[in-house]
């Protein structure tokens, strides 16, 4: 049996898409997912399933999801160990202790690539914010202090392609890459 990660986008924002952790695990466990952890308040579940199809799992949870809690909630499935494989190839820039820059990982949900993606949003401001992409992530870090003047940080949250893509910091994937 493998270990999964499902991240759920845009839930539990500024109250919008309201879903409690504690009523999604249960659900999932109804799924016959096992060992099931949800990590924070943003959507985040670590499970164990038979079922190895990463695009049937997040079929499944999203159907639940809507059926259940009457949300429709893009969600994107990964094996735990491919987490942990992105975080190996992490950029020396990316996720550091400097708390001056913000570190993030955005997950990309297929069909939609990089190349769209990058040509949707632009070229970062080399000045305030540097991306790298590897596989269906990009990592992404900028300056705290200017995040208003970084090219990603708006179009991340308005361009057409913001529902096909969920964003989590370093600290949270690095907790949920162990769970």
């Amino acid at each position: 049996m493998k270990r999964y990660i499902a991240l759920l986008r845009g839930i539990n924002i500024s109250g919008k898409n309201k879903l409690g952790m504690t009523e999604l695990k249960k659900e999932c466990e109804k799924l016959g997912f096992m060992e099931v952890v949800t990590y924070l308040n943003s959507g985040n579940i670590i499970f164990s399933s038979p079922i190895e199809a990463t695009e049937d799992l997040s079929f499944k949870i999203k159907v639940m999801i809507q059926q259940v809690f009457g949300l429709a909630i893009p969600v994107y499935v990964l094996l735990q160990e491919e987490l942990q494989e992105l975080l190996a190839y992490a950029p020396d820039w990316w996720g550091s202790e400097n708390k001056a820059s913000y570190d993030n990982l955005i997950f990309i949900l297929p069909p939609l690539s990089y190349e769209e993606l990058y040509a949707e949003i632009g070229a970062p401001h080399e000045a305030y914010e540097k991306i790298y992409a590897y596989k269906n992530t990009v990592f992404w870090s900028f300056s705290r202090k200017d995040y208003q003047k970084t090219n990603w940080w708006s179009k991340t949250a308005t361009s057409i392609v913001k529902d096909r893509l969920t964003i989590r910091t370093a600290n949270t994937v690095r907790k949920i890459a162990v769970k």
